[in-house]
C-alpha cells in the first residue's frame, strides 16, 4: 500500500481517559503511514491517559482539539477507540455525542474497535446497522437496533467495526482502505 494512500485526508479520533492504548496507537500509526492527517479530539485540552489492558496506565498524548472546538466539516474520516472507560466517559459528553452522530448521519467514514461502539449507540445512529464489538456491549448495540456479529471486521456502509486488540490487522487495514473513498 502506498504511503500516499491518505494524502490530503484528515482523520479525526476521538478518545478521552482510559482509551485502550494499542487502539489509539495502532490505527493512527496506519493512517499516517499512508498519508493522512490525524487530529486527536477529546473532551478537556492537556493530555489524555492511554490504558494498557483496561487496568494498566500506559503513555499520555496530547490532545489536539476538544469536541467543542471541531465540526464534522473539518475532518474526512473518524476513528473511536475502545477501552472500557473511554467510550464510557464519552457518551455522557453532549459535544462528542453530537460529533459521532453528525459523523454517521454526513455518511462519512467511521472505524470503530471494542467498546468504542457505545458512544455510536448513546448517539443513536445503529438503528438497522450491522457491526461488531467487545463481546460485553453487544446486548446494549442491540437494544440500539444494531444487528451484531462475531467477526473480526465488518463493513456496513460507512461504518468500519472490529471486536478487540487482536483484530488490529484487519481493522487498520479496512480503514486505510476505506477512508481513501
Amino acid at each position: 500500500m502506498s504511503n500516499e494512500t491518505l494524502s490530503g485526508r484528515r482523520i479525526a479520533v476521538l478518545a478521552t481517559d482510559g482509551v485502550e492504548q494499542v487502539e489509539l496507537v495502532q490505527p493512527r500509526q496506519a493512517v499516517e503511514n499512508a498519508g493522512g492527517t490525524v487530529t486527536l479530539v477529546s473532551l478537556d485540552h492537556g493530555d489524555i491517559q492511554a490504558m494498557n489492558s483496561d487496568v494498566n496506565a500506559g503513555d499520555t498524548f496530547s490532545v489536539d482539539k476538544i469536541a467543542g472546538e471541531v465540526s464534522v466539516d473539518d475532518f474526512d474520516a473518524l476513528i473511536l477507540p475502545g477501552g472500557t472507560t473511554n467510550p464510557d466517559q464519552l457518551r455522557v459528553d453532549a459535544d462528542a455525542v453530537e460529533f459521532v452522530r453528525a459523523f454517521v448521519q454526513a455518511r462519512k467514514p467511521v472505524g470503530v474497535i471494542c467498546h468504542g461502539a457505545w458512544t455510536l449507540a448513546e448517539a443513536g445512529v445503529l438503528k438497522g446497522r450491522t457491526l461488531t464489538s467487545y463481546p460485553s456491549i453487544r446486548t446494549d448495540l442491540r437494544n440500539a437496533g444494531a444487528t451484531v456479529v462475531d467477526e473480526e471486521v465488518v463493513v456496513d456502509g460507512n461504518l468500519v467495526s472490529s471486536r478487540n486488540p487482536d483484530d488490529l490487522p484487519a481493522f487498520c487495514a479496512k480503514i486505510v482502505e476505506h477512508f481513501r473513498a
